[in-house]
């Protein structure tokens, strides 16, 4: 194996082992969010909180896994994404819509979890680790010049 062959097969591992903690790490983010009534679940619904106050959004989620032919949701998305950009916010894709609705959503009710969003803690609470996580994984990837990172939530 040559050197740059090694070097990319390092990456790639690299990459997937991040990836793979990463989801962990968003699992829990979502769940502390959950309990404390941090989050919001819905594309209009974030859209509202994003216009109103954008400061107080601190995370935003996309989920791509059945929208590939919904060209309003596209849409949507595209414009999420650049709000995101424009306010600092960071932002990831999940894969698995079902897994996202599992952690997001009421026992036994589905929500709309295309787009969800994490605000921020209050100001005398602590930071949620995991959340920092994920920024500095979105940090991460933005400097390998990808923007939009997709994370994979764990098995249940």
């Amino acid at each position: 194996m040559s050197k740059g062959t090694r070097l990319g097969y390092l990456l790639s591992t690299s990459i997937q082992t991040k990836m793979v903690n990463e989801g962990k790490s968003l699992a829990e983010a979502l769940l502390s969010a959950k309990a404390e009534g941090r989050l919001t679940a819905g594309v209009y619904e974030c859209a509202k909180i994003m216009n109103a106050d954008p400061d107080s959004v601190s995370f935003c989620l996309l989920a791509t896994d059945d929208f590939e032919c919904d060209i309003a949701l596209q849409i949507h998305f595209t414009l999420i994404q650049a709000f995101c950009f424009d306010n600092d916010i960071s932002i990831v894709r999940v894969n698995d819509l079902k897994r996202l609705n599992a952690l997001v959503g009421a026992k036994g009710q589905l929500e709309d979890a295309h787009c969800v969003l994490i605000t921020n803690p209050a100001e005398d609470s602590w930071e949620d680790p995991a959340l920092e996580k994920l920024h500095m994984f979105c940090e991460e990837s933005r400097s390998y010049n990808e923007w939009v990172p997709e994370i994979t939530l764990p098995e249940r």
